[in-house]
């Protein structure tokens, strides 16, 4: 909660704090990431630019070095800096439970800003001592300060018991229990909202003047939904799927996709097929599992997914998928049903062996079947033998 003076006196601190960075940025070597030889070089000149505290200039400075170190990895250049945010430590941020108040450094002096915050985030801030915060400036002129609790995972027990994941666009993720989320409401959304970006993007190119704007206004405010949704969507099944695993005691097992887009993308498909899978979010969904997994205290394991969803779950042979039947070649075994369940199944088993000094004898079938199935199956496909 801030006063019209008080507005003002953010206001100059968060441009302050985005001048910073932007001379350390301008003014030291471009390929220097390390924090304290960034400091050496130009932590003086920073304060006296900027006129910021010590700590808050030392701030702006890790902040450069950590966005040098993003842009790196996805190898484009740093982009400016919004006086939208800046960040705050235990030296110059102090939160008091009693008044439900905090103090923040300004240009002159320090502040108090009453919190405006509901019961949820009450209960979080009981009895905790934070000490770091990022206050942040919102489009529509509203400020927030993004309070950092620390607290200790609790500890993740030892299980055999696994519970499979395997993922895929039909079905989000089908588990080995054969629960699972079906991934058409996000087929649909992500369509729905391809065919309005078309329509609009063309009027906005071919259109009237004030079609075009008007079409470029709708596009704005479009800008984020899907993502947002899939983000949404992500988060539901990640929370459900961890929680299931630990009333039930179990680790879960995903299959390592990295790689799949440019292995698809090979092969010849449409453009919409080419869109819908480039727009699959499986990585999301997996690094959501790995932190919930954290959070509650679930193993999350990751094995190598290659022949998971050609392989029996029951015999360990080759059999035939078509779609979202699987069917076992095996004689002996014969086993029919959805192929997603049965990846599942297989993803649980090697979820089992991860840390097991058996090895793979776990995923191997008998030689005894192989060569039955290979004398007297009509089909010719590729068999699987697994030597213990």
């Amino acid at each position: 909660m801030v006063t019209p003076q008080q507005v003002e006196k953010l206001d100059a601190v968060l441009t302050a704090f985005a001048s910073s960075c932007e001379f350390v940025n301008d003014n030291t070597p471009e390929k220097l990431t390390n924090q304290i030889a960034v400091q050496s070089l130009i932590y003086k000149e920073a304060r006296a630019h900027s006129g910021l505290s010590a700590q808050m200039t030392i701030h702006a400075i890790r902040r450069v070095c950590a966005n040098r170190k993003t842009a790196k990895q996805k190898s484009r250049p740093v982009k400016g800096f919004a006086p939208t945010s800046a960040t705050y430590d235990v030296r110059t941020f102090t939160f008091k439970e009693a008044d439900w108040m905090v103090s923040l450094t300004m240009l002159k002096g320090r502040e108090k800003f009453n919190l405006h915050i509901g019961n949820y985030q009450k209960h979080l801030l009981i009895g905790q001592t934070p000490k770091s915060a990022t206050l942040v400036k919102r489009n529509d002129g509203s400020f927030y300060l993004n309070i950092q609790l620390e607290s200790e995972p609790p500890a993740i027990p030892d299980t055999d018991d696994v519970l499979g994941i395997d993922l895929g666009r039909t079905d989000i993720a089908c588990t080995s229990k054969g629960e699972k989320f079906s991934g058409q409401q996000i087929t649909q959304t992500r369509d729905r909202y391809s065919r309005v970006r078309a329509s609009l993007q063309h009027k906005a190119s071919k259109g009237t003047r004030s079609t075009r704007r008007r079409a470029r206004q709708i596009l704005q405010r479009l800008s984020g939904r899907e993502r947002r949704f899939q983000t949404g969507l992500n988060h539901t099944i990640s929370y459900r799927l961890t929680r299931t695993a630990k009333a039930s005691n179990q680790a879960i097992a995903l299959e390592d996709l990295t790689g799949i887009r440019e292995r698809t993308n090979e092969l010849p498909r449409s453009k919409t097929e080419r869109r819908r899978s480039n727009s699959w979010a499986f990585y999301q969904l997996r690094q959501f599992l790995i932190y919930k997994g954290v959070k509650f205290g679930v193993d999350v394991r990751i094995v190598d997914p290659r022949y998971t969803s050609k392989t029996c779950h029951c015999c360990k042979v080759i059999g035939n998928r078509q779609g979202k039947k699987f069917e076992c070649l095996n004689l002996k075994c014969g086993w029919v049903g959805d192929a997603d369940e049965n990846g599942a199944n297989n993803i649980a088993t090697l979820g089992v062996i991860v840390n097991n000094p058996r090895g793979s004898e776990v995923m191997s079938c008998s030689l005894q079947d192989v060569v039955l199935r290979a004398t007297k199956s009509p089909h010719r496909t590729a068999i699987a033998v697994g030597v213990g």
